[in-house]
């Protein structure tokens, strides 16, 4: 099995195909940790940790007059709670006494074949070929009977270890969970740069990367979701890391609500790093017998830098984590009205756009917001989820059947966890929206946020909805959410539970998610939280792909999607071309270039086809077939960021390779234009080093080795423009 217990030294050792993690019950039933990296033999490692007298670390009462053992020290698995440790914490409680403190020591385990199950929250799931094995830890403290289940499978092949955490009140008395972190791994080194994605909206998942320094660093959201501003996804990586060199550990969170990941240089040059649901605003009542259970993170190391470890999880996600039969299937190339009509069209002028769209090549028309109850702009609407006749004449029924009459599928615009003062849901329910009963209420884009604690509001989006989806033939919905949480407070709840709120939203979001996404496997459902938003691994379970950003402007999608490539398929990642000048940067760039950078994901159309040229057609329908034609490459082949935005280039490459080596397509953007300019060498990479390749379109054939090494030249082009490269093996 994957997961071993080596009873003569009380040593947990669990192994992938090239990494292995090792833990040890310690004196006094302890856990500790004592290694993760590139496997090794199952020898107890315990040997690294050299007990000594820390002068004011503190040793818990069982240890006598052993001042060398102490927690505040000790590299540990699960870290105590107001005892003996004053780094940061995996668990806060508050005791049914009044006290804060816990100690847990281990008390049993369990090995089985399988994967551990985490009801009500989305997690990776085996799939036939995968070898999974499952260790479970039970910790508890002794004078409360508070246990701590630590929860680990291991997907061998896939060089993926998943965590998580239950937390169960064995005990007399009510207790509270005030913080909970579903991960916590001591290293006993700092040479780390600690790896982050930071940003706004519409300019989401921007790389950041700093040395680890003594303290306290961190990242997280408060905001109800993961957020634009930071995702729950990092890395800690050797200073000299790069794509191709380099340890590297990859920490993704599955979860889309408020969550927090620090990392910690203690006075001993050692790093702690815990990830998971962010504590602010979070306290969580436990009866006696009762249970919490903690969010899913998806562990990954590789030791040949970022892109064997963005490898291991791509294959991962794409296979192991969406539902969805469409993640083996060919994605529809679609057009969305958003950026062609905005508030501003009847059925008309929709299908007109749809005429015109079907000659580029488009297979599936969607109609974004709109389209329901009075709305004529973002100040009313949201939550009558009935068709607004005004617009849609014979309505949603008949508009969908003449849009399939032009032989073009149909998709629907919703944003069901929302509502509009300014609606009748909203006359009939206001205590159905998330505020604090006597407090003014905050507005985000003039909407409230419904609240998904309750199960009665979280059946009325469920009927409404698939009422919307069972009225026509709609085969693609697009999920959006734009507005973050405030006031974060139930009119139903009790006081003493109100520190649930912002968890228990998620939960009824994924409630509602699995009473309307799975029931309609047939439907592509596509999210979407003001673009970029909520782009994590607990909707990516519902979502085969999410709306990478709002932002569609080329040169920005760049910088964009290289940062969303470090731990996101290319196969989720939709990006479409727009019209220029960019409606949100005013930029022109090529038609052609605008395809090259929408092709790096699932490529689509944001704009009104009755508005391009007839070149401007033709160009499109060969992007289509382009796109096409490199479907299975892009979808499902290893990706390459051959440069990085952030580099001192003169331009942006990128390159996909098929799993045999066989094929390649190699995209090239040019971002800084030069007058008599230096000849640029294009590197690539992932090859069969003695295989011979063609260059479609090229004569000759080059050895891997030589395109790697030496490279493919690139011709003189302008600013912005754009090269692709096709390359396939030859037979010798």
């Amino acid at each position: 099995m994957a997961v071993r217990y080596l009873e003569e030294n009380r040593t947990f050792v669990l192994h992938t195909k090239h990494s292995t993690y090792q833990m040890k019950v310690s004196d006094y039933d302890y856990l500790l940790h004592l290694y993760y990296g590139e496997r090794i033999e199952d020898k107890d490692l315990s040997y690294l940790i050299k007990p000594q007298d820390r002068g004011f670390s503190p040793n818990p009462n069982e240890a006598g007059n052993d001042r060398t053992f102490s927690l505040d020290v000790f590299p540990q698995e699960f870290s105590s709670d107001g005892c003996c440790d004053f780094r940061k914490s995996s668990i806060e409680v508050k005791n049914g006494d009044g006290s804060y403190a816990f100690m847990g020591k281990v008390i049993k385990h369990k090995i089985y074949k399988g994967k551990y199950a985490l009801e009500g929250l989305p997690a990776l799931f085996p799939v036939e070929g995968d070898t999974v094995d499952t260790l479970e830890i039970w910790l508890q403290d002794l004078v409360t009977k508070v246990t701590v289940v630590l929860c680990y499978s291991v997907f061998e092949e896939k060089d993926i270890i998943t965590r998580a955490v239950k937390v169960i009140n064995q005990g007399e008395k009510t207790m509270y969970l005030n913080r909970i972190m579903s991960v916590m791994i001591d290293y006993m080194e700092s040479a780390f740069d600690f790896i982050h994605f930071d940003g706004r909206h519409a300019m989401e998942r921007k790389l950041t990367r700093t040395p680890v320094s003594y303290g306290v660093q961190g990242i997280g959201s408060t905001r109800g979701a993961s957020s634009h501003q930071h995702n729950p996804f990092v890395i800690l990586c050797d200073h000299e890391a790069n794509e191709d060199y380099g340890d590297c550990y990859g920490f993704s969170l599955v979860y889309s609500g408020n969550f927090r990941c620090e990392v910690e240089k203690d006075q001993f040059d050692q790093t702690r790093i815990l990830f998971g649901i962010n504590p602010k605003g979070f306290s969580y009542q436990l009866k006696p017998g009762e249970q919490f259970t903690a969010p899913e993170v998806v562990l990954a190391y590789s030791d040949k830098g970022f892109s064997k470890l963005s490898h291991l999880y791509h294959d991962v996600y794409r296979s192991n984590l969406c539902r969805s039969p469409y993640t083996k299937m060919l994605r529809p190339i679609v057009i969305n009205s958003w950026e062609a009509t905005y508030f501003d069209f009847d059925d008309e002028k929709l299908l007109n756009i749809a005429k015109e769209s079907v000659d580029m090549g488009v297979e599936l028309f969607v109609l974004d917001d709109g389209w329901f109850g009075k709305r004529d702009n973002d100040n009313s609407g949201l939550g009558d989820w009935k068709v607004n006749t005004n617009k849609l004449r014979y309505g949603l029924t008949d508009f969908v059947n003449r849009i399939n009459q032009l032989g073009l599928r149909f998709g629907l615009w919703i944003e069901p966890e929302m509502v509009s003062e300014d609606s009748d849901l909203y006359r009939a329910h206001p205590d159905w929206c998330l505020s604090i009963n006597g407090r003014p209420v905050t507005r985000g884009r003039n909407q409230l946020v419904l609240d998904l604690s309750r199960r009665d509001v979280c059946d009325y989006i469920i009927n409404s909805i698939n009422e919307v989806i069972e009225s026509a033939n709609i085969e693609y919905i697009k999920w959006d959410m734009n507005r973050n949480i405030t006031e974060a407070w139930s009119y139903v709840t009790e006081p003493e539970k109100q520190g649930e709120i912002y968890h228990r939203y998620i939960l009824g979001l994924y409630y509602i998610l699995d009473h309307i996404v799975l029931t309609h496997p047939d439907v592509l459902f596509v999210g979407c939280a003001g673009g970029g938003g909520r782009f994590d691994p607990g909707m990516l379970y519902y979502h085969p792909q999410i709306w990478c950003s709002d932002n569609t402007d080329a040169v920005n999608r760049l910088d964009i999607q290289y940062g969303t490539s470090f731990v996101y398929p290319i196969s989720c990642i939709e990006s479409h071309v727009s019209v220029c000048p960019n409606h949100q940067t005013g930029r022109t760039v090529p038609i052609e270039t605008r395809g090259v950078v929408a092709m790096d994901g699932i490529l689509g159309y944001e704009l009104d086809a009755t508005k391009l040229t007839d070149e401007e057609k033709a160009t499109c329908r060969s992007q289509v077939k382009e796109y096409l034609k490199y479907y299975s490459l892009i979808a499902d082949g290893d990706y390459y960021r051959l440069t990085s935005p952030y580099d001192d280039t003169r331009y942006v490459a990128w390159q996909h390779v098929s799993k045999d080596k066989k094929e390649s397509l190699v995209s090239f953007v040019l971002t800084d234009k030069e007058f008599n300019e230096p000849q640029i060498y294009l590197k690539v990479k992932g090859l069969q080093a003695t295989t011979l390749y063609e260059i479609e379109g090229e004569k000759g054939l080059y050895s891997g080795k030589i395109l790697m090494k030496a490279g493919i030249p690139v011709p003189v082009i302008g600013q912005y423009e754009s090269v692709q490269y096709h390359l396939i093996a030859k037979e010798e």
